[in-house]
């Protein structure tokens, strides 16, 4: 089964034939009601990441519950469609962007499973090669970049702006750390999709990044993301073949093979 995590804006993906199911965790309810249906010949579960209403802030998702429980559904592939803020003028409002690292700026983030023993997961690599390759051969998607997750839910300053663009960082975002190494950990291949709202106070000389106006940006660009994501999984194979994500932890999962 395929999964989609729907960023801010993205709080649904299936028509009225979609069947609802509400899972509890060991670490507590998912964000919402996961919904399943079909895309081409896959079933996929999606998950609204801030909630059905957006109550979850970006520090504030249950980001562990989430994760946890597309894998107790079966879930072994997830795209991760989000807003994402531009370091650089050449990636402006509208463009699709599937980056191919990311830097943690967070802080205090439950970011694992394993609070004990020797699980190391490998992480050089956060982003699922095979899932990424669905989306960037699709027209108009702009191939690989790093993105910076901040803690939010506030904005960079100017200095901060500069200072990630002067490192070589390309996207910045509040909420692709600890879901992509969470998913790695579960064994799920995982990628993002960063669809562009604004370019960062350190980049625009304007006033700065509003939050209505990223609102404004994402929502005029919802249906064609929508239907960019659609396309994307009717482009991954039936089958599970790739074996670059998985955890290397040594550690048994607690769950049945789909």
């Amino acid at each position: 089964m395929l999964g989609v995590i729907g960023g801010s804006g993205f709080y649904t993906f299936f028509g009225a034939d979609a069947r609802s199911i509400k899972l509890d965790t060991p670490f507590g309810e998912p964000s919402a009601p996961i919904t399943v249906g079909t895309v081409g010949e896959h079933e996929v579960a999606f998950l609204p990441r801030h909630g059905a209403g957006h109550e979850y802030a970006a520090h504030k998702v249950p980001y562990r519950a989430n994760m946890w429980a597309l894998r107790a559904l079966g879930v072994r592939r997830v795209f991760a469609p989000c807003a994402v803020g531009s370091l650089t003028p050449e990636l402006g409002p509208g463009t699709v962007v599937v980056p191919d690292q990311l830097v943690d700026r967070t802080r205090r983030r439950a970011d694992t499973y394993f609070d004990s023993g020797p699980a190391h997961v490998s992480f050089a690599d956060p982003y699922c090669p095979t899932l990424r390759s669905a989306v960037t051969g699709l027209p108009g998607v702009v191939d690989g970049g790093t993105m910076v997750v901040i803690q939010g839910p506030r904005f960079s300053t100017r200095a901060e702006s500069q200072w990630f663009a002067a490192a070589g960082f390309t996207l910045i975002n509040m909420t692709g750390y600890p879901e992509a190494v969470l998913a790695r950990e579960l064994e799920i291949c995982y990628a993002t999709i960063g669809l562009v709202t604004d370019l960062d106070a350190g980049i625009d000389a304007g006033s700065g990044v509003k939050a209505v106006d990223v609102i404004a940006e994402f929502t005029r660009n919802i249906e064609p993301f929508k239907k960019l994501v659609h396309e994307a999984i009717r482009q991954v194979a039936s089958e599970l073949t790739c074996t670059d994500c998985q955890s290397h932890t040594g550690v048994q999962l607690p769950f049945d093979e789909p």
